[in-house]
């Protein structure tokens, strides 16, 4: 049994790993050069801004026209025959041609295109500048550029190349070739270091270089480009043998080289400021050697960077969660910005290239209710690799793609400690002598059943050790050691490493981290009475949704009307004093596409009720298509719940017409002896509940304390990466041991073996006795 601690001291390092090669790499990387003094040589014969440009120096344009990079002509400097690589402004472009498409445009996919290279932008001339630039002529006479350095992509696990996500702490420092050393500053200080040129295939990566003064870390810029390749490169990348060329590769050629290097000089020409459209954010060129388009594309610097990272020793001193004074706009508003507040760059976060957050976001113009987008990324931990959605649902695409990304960061931060670097490795029994520990059963287990079925996932056992992160007790004020998997839902190990399975249940995010833990909590209570209420088959009283206040809610249920469902609510208050609503869309005709169901929790019982609407009208008009192409997989289910084994079977299933008889008991309550439930409208939750405050720090001490006083604590862990404290966001995790969890897969339903799913509707008075195993709901969750 190993026990420790105490932070675990970085091992010494291996040593770094061999340099992949690139067959022609020293001859393309001497050509470049070579290009390079060429241009700088021609550079030298002093042409002034009203002078004709040769066309290879090449107007870079945004507005429209055609520009020229390595466009030979009779030119011999260029080096390229003929081949255009006009470059226009594509961040309005939607027309989903794919990464460098579009005719004689640069375009990147649609949505989340990549940047075009705008060098006229500062000055508004029209013209990138002379390339009788002086500067550059003395760089590069007198060999200020050094040698440009050529690597290959794809060769190796650039993730596990170092002390990354991917790999155990105390490896090595990072690849040594590939990854550029960190640049800082502006060009000045960047014009020392020779650019990198990587290349995959017929593309090139050119850079990165830094802007506004920040830094740019080559290390960075390739893990970010592998995270965001295809699954099956990644794959083979990450858990296949070693890679090798099968011969040399077929770019490096003088056209490929002057046309790389005219990228690197008209960078080098572009006057101070060109890079300001990338707000801040480093950024890189993606050249594609066949055609020679070329764009300009920013990225996220990759916190858990072995290079440059930012994470910090995690510790019981920085686990204190104080939310500060948090003054409202109104009492019944519980966001301090809207979302369009943050300065969230789409081209930095997503792009095909080196997206943070994925490759592209799509909207779906499917849905008829409300205008969502949706954009996927992809995380591994152990031998899984786990592809994570993120979108947003607002009436407008605009702001939905804004919601999303602010929910793409939210996601990343809640699956791994990014932040943060784990030193707590210890059993529970160890840790329980001597310190202040969370109790993993307090929160469920598995099933001994499950645990038969399957054998790979270890149990719990209090004598193993296993990795603890610093959280903080809101009820008692102190720090406390919390489960690494219970605080991060896709921590590294794998799959079968983590005696259970958690979700993003209590991840929330906001501009303070009383925001964040206010709506964290809100989820946490939001899950708990759902999930009381299904499997208890609880009577609710049902709420007139027509009686709201607000109009947007009213028009919102009379658009699913429209579209054949009625939209009925319901008050699933159980324990605590918070509004908590059911909210379902059931379809009028009782055909295929049934039922779809949502929840929402809040102060305000207006917004609880619209959270809970947006999750169906989002949800219900797609319900009908989706069950029928399932339809032979969902009937599979019906017939045996064991089929039942990930996130989407649940509300899916409840598509079929033969699954609502599941939930007669909420919506036909008429059936059942005795219930006689009146319909009230949605100002009848505030009563007997927590009033809101003018601050959210208030709110959060009188839900903490309303929770406090039926017995259970409020833990929250501090999930804020160091992309969203640039963008001055927060997202927490909070944890309320005792209430019942939300799980994916009939086998791990751990809420069925858990002592309150049986006692809290009776000391809710909502019945008269303790629940036995015949009074519970026999079929899984809808909860979507």
């Amino acid at each position: 049994m190993r026990t420790d601690t105490r932070p675990r001291p970085a091992a010494a390092p291996p040593g770094p790993p061999p340099a992949p090669v690139l067959p022609g790499a020293e001859a393309l990387a001497t050509a470049i050069s070579s290009a390079l003094g060429a241009l700088g040589a021609l550079g030298a014969l002093g042409m002034g801004a009203g002078e004709p440009r040769p066309a290879w120096s090449g107007s870079l344009r945004s507005d429209g026209s055609d520009g020229w990079l390595g466009a030979g002509g009779s030119d011999a400097a260029a080096g390229a025959p003929g081949a255009r690589a006009a470059n226009r402004a594509t961040s309005q472009d939607r027309s989903g041609t794919g990464l460098g498409a579009g005719g004689s445009d640069v375009t990147a996919g649609a949505p989340g295109p990549l940047a075009s290279y705008d060098a006229n932008r500062a000055n508004g001339t029209g013209r990138a500048g002379s390339y009788g630039s002086h500067a550059l002529n003395s760089r590069t006479a007198s060999g200020g550029w050094g040698p440009v350095r050529v690597a290959p992509l794809g060769v190796r696990d650039e993730l596990a190349a170092g002390q990354g996500p991917e790999a155990p702490s105390g490896t090595d420092a990072g690849p040594d070739v590939p990854a550029a050393p960190s640049v800082r500053g502006g060009r000045a200080e960047q014009s020392q270091l020779p650019p990198a040129v990587h290349v995959y295939g017929h593309h090139a990566l050119v850079g990165p270089f830094a802007a506004g003064g920040g830094e740019a870390c080559g290390t960075c810029l390739v893990r970010r480009w592998q995270a965001v390749r295809t699954r099956g490169l990644r794959e083979a990348l990450e858990l296949g043998d070693a890679t090798r060329a099968a011969g040399p590769t077929p770019w490096a050629q003088p056209f490929a080289a002057a046309a790389l290097a005219a990228v690197i000089a008209a960078h080098a020409a572009a006057p101070a400021g060109a890079e300001d459209s990338t707000g801040g954010f480093p950024y890189a060129f993606l050249v594609d050697l066949e055609t020679l388009r070329t764009t300009r594309f920013a990225f996220v610097p990759d916190a858990e960077c072995p290079r440059c990272g930012e994470r910090v020793p995690d510790s019981a001193q920085a686990a204190a969660v104080l939310p500060g004074s948090s003054p409202k706009p109104s009492p019944t508003r519980f966001r301090m910005r809207p979302a369009d507040a943050y300065d969230v760059p789409l081209e930095a976060f997503v792009n095909p290239a080196a997206g943070m957050l994925g490759p592209s976001v799509v909207p779906d113009l499917v849905s008829a209710s409300t205008s969502s987008t949706v954009g996927s990324f992809l995380l591994r931990s152990g031998d899984y690799l786990r592809e994570c959605f993120w979108g947003g649902h607002t009436p407008r695409y605009r702001s939905s793609v804004r919601v999303g990304l602010l929910e793409g960061l939210e996601r990343s931060a809640g699956m791994r400690p990014r932040g943060r670097r784990t030193q707590v490795v210890a059993s529970y029994e160890e840790l329980a002598a001597r310190t202040a520990v969370l109790d993993p059963r307090t929160c469920g287990l598995y099933s001994e059943e499950f645990h038969r079925a399957e054998p790979g996932v270890r149990p719990f056992d209090p004598e193993r050790p296993i990795p603890w992160v610093w959280g903080w007790s809101l009820r008692d004020r102190r720090p406390l050691l919390v489960p690494e998997i219970t605080a991060y839902y896709h921590a590294p190990g794998g799959l079968l490493n983590r005696f259970v399975q958690e979700s993003s249940n209590g991840c929330a995010s906001g501009g303070s981290l009383a925001e964040a833990v206010y709506f964290g909590l809100m989820e946490v209570i939001e899950r708990d009475a759902f999930l009381l209420a299904w499997y208890g088959r609880a009577p609710l009283t049902e709420i007139d949704g027509s009686a709201s206040t607000d109009p947007h809610t009213r028009a919102m249920i009379d658009r699913l009307a429209m579209y054949g469902y009625r939209a009925r609510f319901f008050d699933t208050r159980i324990t605590f004093p918070v509004p908590v609503v059911t909210a379902v869309a059931e379809r009028i005709d009782g055909g295929t596409g049934r039922l779809c169901f949502g929840a929402g929790a809040g102060l305000d019982p207006e917004a609880a009720l619209a959270a809970g609407l947006c999750e169906i009208a989002t949800d219900a008009v797609n319900l009908r298509g989706r069950t029928l192409r399932e339809e032979p997989r969902l009937r599979a289910m019906a017939a045996d719940f064991g089929e039942v084994r990930v996130l989407h079977d649940h509300p899916l299933l409840y598509g079929l017409p033969e699954m609502a008889a599941h939930a007669d008991f909420l919506l036909r309550p008429e059936h059942r002896p005795g219930v006689r439930r009146p319909v009230v409208p949605p100002a009848a939750l505030a009563r007997d509940t927590v009033a809101p405050a003018g601050d959210l720090r208030e709110d959060v001490e009188n839900c903490v304390a309303a929770v406090a006083r039926e017995g259970f604590d409020v833990i929250a862990v501090d999930q804020t990466t160091p992309e969203q404290r640039r963008l001055g966001f927060h997202t927490a995790g909070v944890i309320v041991p005792g209430l019942l969890p939300i799980d994916f897969g009939w086998s791990r339903q751990r809420a069925l073996h858990m002592p309150r799913t049986r006692t809290a509707l009776r000391e809710a008075g909502l019945v008269t006795h303790e629940l036995t195993a015949a009074d519970l709901n026999p079929a899984p969750h809808p909860f979507p």
